[in-house]
């Protein structure tokens, strides 16, 4: 008879460890529980998987590393400053809340300091950064109170949007903002500035009267729609990033002077190089490579990563590092950079130009031929960089077309670097992190700026290279940082919540494969079934799917790992120019490693980060939603002049609503509202990812291929609207019933009583 496996005695049981969450005012992870009931070593197995049947049940939400009860929100918050409550009291909802699978956001009331300054008092439609906690009995539906910490961004009181002149005079603000729902607002005659029909404006809203329109008068104008310029500053003034530097902060950028040898190693004579994209204007990372000699490491390297010495220039409490932590990244779009630092600072004294003295912050690794590094150390130097690659350019020469510059590099230079990388891949592929192939467009312009055309650029083992490389001497600075016991900025990336894994088993369940139940969550498991489907038509599909189930990174003052890269210590240290997180790591290695000035202050502590943390995740979303916004701005602006044109694409999302559609060639994605779908209602299936028609079985399903006409374009807003073209699959167990489609009839008939609604 089998052994029967009992609880230990002095494991909680799940009503206790429900008691014991719902007391914790904040989100609460293994170690703390464990060490709350006394559990070694031995027992967190034991814990990990209660804790992931009660995750199962839905008794509890979070990844494996930070749990709490459904709802619960972590201790610092980005929240929006909604409203206020019938005694005046603030009012705020998370900036960021997955309602569909977390339900509608919960409410904190808002406590300022007495003590708060004017500048320090959030206001309605505020950005705010919050510390919560749970109240402990809810009232009017409020179940936290947060402290303002700091008042991130106030409420726009600036519309973008388009002119149309009136033949009357004046003319109407067709608002940028889809929030705005189209409402239009009334310009006056002899409040436009002079604007031109078409044009993009900044407006300022009046009070607006009992009746007709709102009125507003333009207080700038930001270019003419027929510019790609004016396209990009849509989405830099909706999302109201930062991207014109005060005159005190240029003037602090441009008193700095280089920095000089004193104090530091000199590294002038290591042959660094610098591997960027073609087009990069600014250098932050320069790498070399060489065997190592030592007897106890045949076939071993030793590998060195120079990072700009971004801390040197950037002094804690400064105009330019309160600048930059507003930013908190920099801002990439078809034709600029909205940077994170001044020029002076980014292109120029940090940049680590070929042949010029740079300073930097240097880690050197030495690795074994089987890539597993064996020991690291950081050094504070000024270097001078041997060349400037770009990543065609060092592929070319490796694969033996080297050009006048990587011809004489190519033995001393590149194959050691390229033979260190073969070691690395080795290393990468025991590790085993997530492998998703996902292709990344790139919208290259003509030289009036306008589109020119799209294309997913081709992935080298130069990139490749240098992303290994890079990801190396991040997890050099993390664990030097926790070895030293110093606060520093992780970046954390949780295991995919059960939620998502059981809509993702049940999707791939569908399609005759499994992921299996229980137990510890590895990249392995996801990897395995990404290969199976590699070489098939459900590829795509496949990627697309597993990709949407996971978590998504950020910052974080608190170390959970590195979930899709496989890894327990990881932060960014190697682009600190373009993000504060890299600079705050910069700054830690300085105070714990003794290498001068620009440390973190003595008095930076862990709480003090847990709010940065949230701060510049906040930004990156931001910078992600811009940039992502721009993209689309720009391909419905190409393809505006193509309404009735015909379209080859796959499906690449689903919903009640209808079926976003993304285009072959461009990557353009447009919606097709379930309503234009045949004649018949479609029902939704989340599991499967599809829309089936209810008659004929027809089904469209997320990955599918899919040919469209092209209806309606809106450029401002960045919206195409297609018409399916294509008959969907039919099931299996389904009827092959012919569905009517807007082909087969110029005029839809009107649809059956009590199917007006298709969501």
């Amino acid at each position: 008879m089998a052994a029967q496996h009992t609880r230990p005695a002095h494991l909680p049981s799940k009503e206790e460890l429900l008691a014991f969450i719902g007391q914790q005012p904040a989100k609460v992870g293994t170690r703390e529980i464990a060490r709350a009931y006394g559990l070694k070593n031995a027992d967190r197995a034991l814990l990990k998987g209660l804790l992931r049947e009660m995750a199962d049940a839905g008794m509890i939400e979070g990844g494996h590393k930070k749990i709490g009860h459904p709802g619960t929100l972590p201790d610092v918050v980005v929240a929006d400053i909604t409203g206020r409550d019938s005694d005046g009291e603030l009012l705020a909802t998370p900036a960021e809340w997955d309602e569909e699978t977390r339900g509608p956001p919960p409410k904190i009331r808002v406590y300022v300091p007495r003590k708060a300054k004017p500048r320090e008092i959030p206001g309605v439609g505020d950005h705010a950064l919050l510390k919560v906690e749970a109240e402990r009995e809810a009232h009017d539906g409020v179940a936290y109170r947060g402290r303002v910490l700091k008042v991130l961004d106030r409420a726009k009181h600036r519309t973008i949007g388009v002119y149309r002149a009136l033949p009357s005079g004046g003319g109407r603000l067709v608002p940028v903002d889809k929030k705005s729902h189209g409402k239009e607002l009334n310009i006056p005659q002899g409040a436009g500035m002079d604007s031109q029909d078409g044009d993009l404006v900044a407006a300022e809203v009046a009070r607006s009267g009992r009746y007709g329109l709102p009125s507003a008068r333009v207080v700038e104008k930001l270019g003419s729609l027929k510019s790609e310029r004016a396209v990009s500053l849509i989405a830099i003034a909706a999302h109201g990033i930062p991207s014109v530097f005060s005159r005190d902060v240029l003037a602090e950028a441009d008193a700095a002077k280089p920095a000089t040898v004193a104090h530091r190693e000199d590294w002038r004579d290591v042959p660094l190089v610098t591997i960027d994209p073609a087009d990069a204007k600014d250098h932050d990372d320069a790498v070399f490579a060489c065997a190592n000699d030592s007897a106890g490491n045949r076939g071993g390297f030793i590998i060195d990563v120079a990072i700009a010495d971004v801390a040197h220039y950037v002094l804690p409490g400064s105009k330019l590092d309160r600048e930059a932590l507003i930013r908190g990244n920099s801002c990439y779009f078809p034709d600029r950079v909205v940077p994170m630092l001044p020029e002076r600072i980014s292109n120029d004294l940090c940049s680590l130009k070929a042949g010029e003295d740079r300073a930097a912050i240097a880690v050197r690794m030495v690795i074994g031929a089987d890539g597993k590094k064996h020991s690291h150390r950081f050094h504070r130097i000024l270097m001078r960089s041997a060349a400037k690659l770009h990543y065609a350019q060092a592929q070319a020469a490796i694969d033996g077309n080297p050009d006048d510059t990587t011809g004489p590099l190519l033995e001393p230079i590149l194959k050691p670097l390229y033979a260190a990388y073969a070691a690395l891949k080795i290393a990468r592929a025991e590790r085993d992190p997530l492998d998703l192939e996902l292709p990344e467009r790139k919208i290259l312009l003509k030289a009036d700026g306008m589109v020119d055309r799209v294309i997913v650029p081709e992935r080298l083992d130069a990139h490749r290279l240098i992303e290994e490389f890079m990801i190396l001497a991040n997890v050099a600075a993390a664990e030097t940082l926790e070895r030293m016991r110093t606060p520093l900025i992780y970046r954390t990336h949780d295991e995919p919540s059960p939620e998502k894994i059981e809509g993702l088993r049940e999707f791939l369940q569908s399609m005759e494969m499994g992921l299996p139940k229980g137990g510890t969550l590895h990249t392995a498991q996801f990897n395995r079934i990404l290969e199976r489907v590699k070489e098939s038509a459900n590829r795509d599909l496949v990627n697309q799917v597993v990709l949407r189930s996971q978590s998504q990174a950020e910052y974080s003052a608190d170390n959970y790992g590195h979930f899709g890269l496989n890894l327990r210590k990881y932060a960014h240290f190697t682009s600190p120019i373009r993000r504060y997180a890299d600079l705050i790591v910069h700054r830690a290695l300085i105070r714990a490693l003794s290498l001068g000035d620009g440390a973190l202050p003595g008095s930076v502590d862990t709480a003090q980060l847990i709010e940065v943390a949230a701060q510049i995740s906040a930004t990156e979303r931001r910078a992600m939603a811009a940039e992502r916004e721009t993209v689309d701005r720009l391909i419905a602006y190409h393809l505006a002049d193509r309404i009735g044109a015909t379209f080859e694409g796959h499906i690449a999302g689903v919903t009640r609503a209808g079926l976003f559609v993304k285009l072959d060639g461009t990557g353009a994605d447009g919606f097709i509202p379930a309503r234009t779908i045949g004649d018949e209602y479609f029902r939704y299936n989340e599991a499967h990812h599809s829309l089936s028609g209810e008659h004929s079985g027809m089904t469209y399903r997320l990955g599918d291929r899919a040919t469209v006409k092209l209806v309606e374009a809106a450029p401002v807003a960045g919206a195409l609207r297609f018409e399916i073209l294509s008959d969907g699959r039919i099931e299996k167990g389904q009827r092959a019933g012919r569905v009517r489609t807007r082909r087969d009839s110029a005029r839809k008939p009107k649809p059956a009583p009590g199917r007006r609604h298709r969501r």
